[in-house]
């Protein structure tokens, strides 16, 4: 994988990988970025997200549970003092759907942490990572 960041002014920069996509980051006012782009540890959080979303969601499939809406939040704790790493994150799965079934849930999630996902296989090294997950039943 190449990915570079091009800087623009003061603490902004834009970000571009193999998919060509541009994401702008920068840093708070208070450090005296302009506050106008992701942060890098903001990009870290929704790289663990996304992967670990896709997997659980791609699993669910294959099951074929009828999920209708789907969401995972990432509740990250960070160290008080530089580098201020991660600490402890906590991933939600809120899932909503018709009869969706509690053990293919916690399975699709069991396969995330333990095979799939390369972001919480690298995290898991210097974090703790708690999962936890809502079944919503859709109208």
């Amino acid at each position: 994988m190449e990915v570079n960041v091009i800087w623009k002014n003061k603490l902004a920069f834009n970000g571009n990988g193999e998919s060509e996509f541009v994401i702008p980051l920068d840093a708070e006012t208070s450090v005296g970025g302009e506050g106008k782009g992701f942060r890098p540890m903001e990009l870290i959080a929704i790289g663990l997200a996304g992967c670990t979303a896709m997997d659980v969601i791609s699993i669910l499939q294959k099951k074929r549970q009828d999920v209708t809406a789907f969401e995972v939040l990432v509740h990250a704790e960070r160290a008080p003092e530089h580098p201020k790493v991660f600490t402890h994150i906590i991933v939600e799965y809120i899932i909503h759907g018709h009869q969706v079934d509690p053990v293919a849930v916690e399975r699709s999630i069991e396969l995330s942490v333990t095979k799939y996902c390369p972001a919480q296989a690298m995290l898991i090294k210097a974090c703790k990572i708690d999962h936890t997950y809502s079944i919503k039943n859709a109208n």
